[in-house]
């Protein structure tokens, strides 16, 4: 892909999101979601970018598999055009939390987003490392699950049997496609030291460092809200009995 491919994917994208997040205000929204309506638009146009990426991640490989053996300078314009696509939304999600939610409540998410646009940006760019900017959005696979997640607790269905089998297809996916893409990537880019230019090194080393702290702990919220306390609720009942 030229440049002028990768600002017009890009910009695209950005208008597609938006749209979308407009399309999402129409349609009809759970009463206890109303409460936040702008989180639940956010939340519903985060799901459909996890859900498009998530297959286009996928496909990638599926259609390029030498892409997994070389992840510095084998790619498609295929590959090329799902991260300019994703870039866009990222800045799409980045000037939406800036419009509609206090910094004190969205710095860690809008810190993340710099870092992702920065990476990847530097990746469509220099037109290296798309490989592993593809291993890196394999997380949308779990993030489908995430968003639901999220979806169903405003929608005021954290207790029935689609909450409970999303919850647990969510902690599965979190390990397999974030925790361990995270470990596999930095153990890449470790090993791959000598073949990779110390700017790059360094952009991927600090971001590696932060999305594995951030996921950590989101892991933890996770699997406390969902699995811990229900738990503790539980033993509880058993000891009143």
């Amino acid at each position: 892909m030229e440049l002028s491919s990768v600002i017009l994917t890009t910009g695209g994208s950005v208008g597609f999101f938006r749209l979308l997040n407009a399309g999402v205000r129409k349609l009809p929204m759970p009463e206890s979601a109303c409460r936040n309506a702008w989180k639940w638009r956010n939340i519903s146009t985060s799901f459909v970018h996890s859900f498009i990426t998530a297959i286009w991640a996928v496909l990638c490989f599926f259609r390029q598999p030498q892409m997994a053996e070389d992840l510095i300078e084998t790619h498609s314009v295929f590959s090329h055009a799902l991260v300019s696509f994703s870039i866009g939304y990222f800045i799409y999600d980045f000037l939406d939390m800036v419009e509609y939610q206090k910094l004190s409540q969205s710095w860690e998410l809008l810190f993340h987003h710099m870092v992702v646009i920065a990476c990847f940006g530097f990746s469509v760019l220099t037109f290296r490392y798309v490989g592993f900017s593809v291993v890196a959005l394999m997380v949308e696979i779990n993030s489908v699950f995430l968003h639901l997640r999220q979806m169903l607790r405003m929608a005021g269905n954290a207790t029935g049997t689609l909450y409970r089998v999303n919850s647990i297809i969510n902690l599965g996916t979190y390990v397999v496609f974030r925790i361990n893409t995270l470990a596999w990537m930095t153990r890449w880019l470790v090993l791959n030291r000598d073949n990779v230019p110390l700017l790059a090194y360094t952009l991927g080393s600090v971001g590696m460092a932060i999305m594995t702290a951030m996921n950590i702990v989101l892991f933890y919220r996770v699997l406390k809200s969902d699995f811990l306390k229900s738990s503790t609720r539980e033993n509880k009942k058993e000891k009143e009995m």
